[in-house]
């Protein structure tokens, strides 16, 4: 399973706006695939195998699940600090 795969999105949480960057909707839609990408590996049985897609091919290699819910779960944390840096600077423009 890829760390960023292309999933269906579940809507929850990031909401974006009219006046929205292109990178901030791009962001929240990437929040969102990996939100969904940590549950499915958080909900995976023990013996179940994860498989992780060469970048770029459609080559797949065996993985280890809890070193992919680890990073996925860093993914996750950084697209959402960098999605609330975006925020807290448009919170800035605004007030001046």
């Amino acid at each position: 399973m890829p760390s960023r795969g292309s999933r269906p999105e579940d809507g929850a949480g990031l909401s974006s706006t009219d006046n929205s960057t292109p990178h901030k909707e791009e962001l929240s839609s990437k929040i969102k695939e990996q939100k969904i990408v940590v549950d499915e590996l958080s909900n995976l049985k023990k013996n179940r195998k994860v498989y992780r897609q060469q970048q770029n091919s459609n080559i797949f290699f065996l993985a280890d699940r809890t070193e992919m819910l680890s990073e996925s779960k860093n993914i996750l944390d950084e697209l959402k600090k960098e999605y609330q840096e975006i925020e807290n600077s448009e919170k800035t423009k605004i007030k001046k």
